[in-house]
């Protein structure tokens, strides 16, 4: 039988996660299947189940199941711990449900990897305090930037969120009235509302020359957050397509024992974006 492995979520089906799998099983020459399951929001847990009952091998999970999946599983990896949300799911070595949470590791790997970028003694600003912060502030803080400010339309959320981290690093947390309006070296957008066509209510100031933007969004097109930070000048902008490619290649390598190499397939899902 052939392994199985799926992405799971609601809605599920604009997933790249089986086209980049099935790009990860042919380069390192795996035998597996890699399937979309979407779940009603109340059956969840009976669709995992089902899944491993089933002799399925690992799982992604993906919106809106992440924080649901840390709660069903027995074991944590320090990421999925401290994010307090999981995307990967196998049973481990003691039959037990294991969870892992690869979205900042394939930030920082797109980032330093991908990009031939520097985070170490770096001032970063994260706009949003939700999920997809929680997800990538461990990574990011592993680098030892110079500070990390988190920037959110409910100042309370980012101050509560700095405050978990801070034990990790130089962390704090905001208003985005209250960002420091000097040039930043990185501004990274966690926040959807670019794909919205929308911004963050940024001071003038934070972006400049020096300044490399990254939206953990990715589309088609460029995003209204990559235009906007290109029309500041500055020195690098990227979406996060690398990031969905990276992350999976962490996820394939928890499952299979071998990581892939990821520039080609990053190269071949722009191909298929535009």
């Amino acid at each position: 039988m052939i392994d199985q492995y799926a992405v799971i979520g609601n809605p599920v089906a604009h997933s790249k996660s089986p086209y980049i799998h099935a790009c990860f099983a042919r380069q390192t020459g795996q035998e597996l299947e890699y399937t979309r399951i979407v779940a009603e929001l109340d059956q969840f847990a009976l669709r995992l189940n089902n899944f491993f009952a089933a002799g399925g091998r690992g799982l992604n999970v993906t919106v809106p199941f992440k924080q649901e999946a840390y709660a069903l599983a027995a074991s944590l990896s320090p990421q999925a711990t401290l994010a307090g949300a999981v995307n990967t799911l196998m049973i481990d070595t003691n039959g037990r449900l294991y969870g892992h949470n690869t979205d900042g590791l394939g930030l920082v790997q797109d980032i330093i990897g991908n990009l031939g970028q520097v985070l170490r003694d770096r001032r970063i600003l994260v706009l949003g305090a939700g999920g997809a912060t929680r997800g990538i502030l461990q990574p990011l803080l592993a680098e030892q930037p110079h500070s990390l400010f988190i920037a959110n339309r409910t100042p309370a959320k980012a101050r509560e969120l700095a405050a978990i981290f801070s034990a990790l690093g130089p962390v704090q947390g905001g208003g985005f009235d209250e960002v420091d309006a000097q040039p930043y070296d990185w501004v990274l957008n966690a926040t959807a509302a670019s794909l919205q066509g929308e911004l963050p209510p940024l001071p003038t100031g934070v972006v400049a020359r020096q300044t490399r933007c990254y939206d953990l969004m990715y589309a088609a097109e460029p995003t209204v957050f990559c235009k906007w930070a290109l029309t500041l000048g500055a020195s690098l902008v990227s979406d996060g397509l690398g990031m969905l490619v990276e992350q999976a290649a962490e996820s394939f390598k928890l499952w299979r024992g071998i990581r892939p190499d990821t520039r080609s397939v990053i190269a071949e899902l722009r191909r298929e974006l535009t």
